[in-house]
């Protein structure tokens, strides 16, 4: 903490990757005179000591808030700006007003103080740090009690993230009113592709991985895992490597789904992600065209 008495409150968020729930925000003023030992970012603490930590900040800190953005929110605004909405939230809500802001990240929400964002400062700041831990406990809370309305989804366990064991009951049964349909891997039920008339007939196996098949083949036309790092290579090497890696990958993914698409059930679904790859391979071809 600076020298000079300014009250800084630490703003992070939790939730910005998941697939279902909201997304949660938590501002913290830490109290100097009452520490807190252990502070650190949330995601290297166990559940049971984020537990612990979270009902020390709440009391030893001079301000706490919890805030959030729906489901809702974060399909008509998308979640950069969700999350952002949340902060301005729950600085909103402290009970003391802060004098300056430090946020997680690279971008501030747009606060009536001081703003600075600071990359990985959950683990290098303990406001910030104190921050995340309310954000992540509060969510996770959230996503438990969302197991009880839905519980065929197993949110107490992944809380919404992308886990295999999410994408199966996804792919099982669709998704519910708290996924967003903003995700790609949630949107595709909503574009008369895979909830076409010929999916409730699909045995149950071929339909789980014929959408998992789908959620690989979008993460591969992202880019996923084609980035090259080695900055020896000039940028017509770099393009071919990355062609190089998709082919590899592709080869890889029609060898990891040899059982979809060998099923007549999933010949559509088995379409769209060629088209779907055909249009990335196209896209890396005109990069590589570019760097001649």
């Amino acid at each position: 903490m600076p020298a000079a008495k300014v009250l800084i409150c630490g703003i992070d968020e939790a939730g910005r990757g998941p697939l279902a729930g909201p997304v949660y925000a938590a501002a913290v003023i830490l109290n100097p005179a009452r520490g807190i030992r252990g502070l650190a970012d949330s995601k290297v603490l166990t559940p049971e000591r984020r537990e612990v930590l979270a009902n020390r900040i709440k009391d030893r800190a001079i301000a706490w808030s919890v805030a959030w953005a729906s489901v809702e929110e974060i399909d008509r605004l998308n979640i950069f700006h969700a999350s952002m909405l949340a902060m301005r939230r729950t600085v909103e809500g402290l009970k003391v007003a802060p004098e300056e802001a430090w946020v997680d990240g690279n971008h501030c929400p747009g606060l009536m103080c001081k703003t600075k964002a600071i990359v990985d400062g959950d683990a290098t700041h303990p406001v910030i740090s104190a921050a995340s831990i309310l954000a992540k406990t509060e969510r996770d809370a959230h996503m438990r009690l969302l197991h009880e309305r839905y519980p065929h989804y197993g949110f107490h366990r992944h809380k919404g993230y992308s886990t295999p064991e999410h994408l199966n009951h996804l792919g099982r049964i669709g998704p519910c009113e708290m996924h967003r349909r903003s995700f790609y891997a949630v949107g595709v039920f909503f574009q008369q592709d895979l909830f076409s008339e010929s999916w409730g007939g699909m045995p149950e196996a071929v339909r789980i991985r014929s959408y998992r098949y789908y959620c690989d083949a979008v993460k591969l036309s992202y880019g996923a895992g084609l980035a090259i790092t080695e900055r020896a290579k000039s940028r017509l090497a770099a393009a071919r490597s990355r062609i190089a890696k998709f082919d590899e990958y592709e080869r890889r993914l029609r060898r990891d789904y040899a059982d979809v698409l060998g099923a007549i059930d999933a010949a559509a679904h088995v379409s769209m992600v060629d088209e779907l790859l055909r249009k990335a391979r196209l896209e890396l071809r005109a990069e590589l065209k570019s760097k001649r």
